[in-house]
C-alpha cells in the first residue's frame, strides 16, 4: 500500500469520526487524524524513490542525473503540525469549558439545552 493510499484511508477514518460520533473528544480526535493524513499526503508527494536531499555537494556537481527530493512540502508540513497541535489544544480547552458548564460532551444533548 502506498503512502498516498494510506493517507486517503486515514482521511476517511477521521471523516467518519467527525461525522458519526456525538462525543466532542472523539470529534477532535477525528480532526487530528484528518490533519495527520494531510501531512502524510504532502510528504508522500515530495518523496522521490532514490532521491537525495537537495544539498549541493561534490558528487551533486559531478553528476547531473541525480534525483532530488522536494523539500518544500516537508518544510510546510512542519508548520502545519505546529498549527494542528495548537488547534487541538484550543479545542480541548473549549471542551473542558463546555463540560464544566453543561456537564456533558454529547453534541445532541448540547443542542437540547
Amino acid at each position: 500500500m502506498t503512502p498516498i493510499n494510506i493517507s486517503l484511508l486515514l482521511f476517511m477514518i477521521g471523516l467518519y469520526g467527525v461525522i458519526s460520533k456525538n462525543n466532542l473528544i472523539k470529534k477532535i480526535i477525528g480532526l487530528a487524524i484528518i490533519n495527520a493524513s494531510v501531512v502524510l499526503f504532502f510528504i508522500a508527494i515530495g518523496y522521490r524513490e532514490g532521491g537525495l536531499a537537495p544539498i549541493m555537494s561534490s558528487e551533486a556537481v559531478d553528476s547531473a542525473n541525480i534525483i532530488f527530493v522536494n523539500p518544500i512540502p516537508q518544510a510546510l508540513m512542519l508548520t502545519a503540525i505546529v498549527v494542528s497541535i495548537s488547534l487541538t489544544a484550543v479545542a480541548l480547552a473549549l471542551v473542558v469549558k463546555i463540560y464544566s458548564k453543561y456537564k456533558t460532551l454529547d453534541v445532541q444533548k448540547l443542542y437540547e439545552e
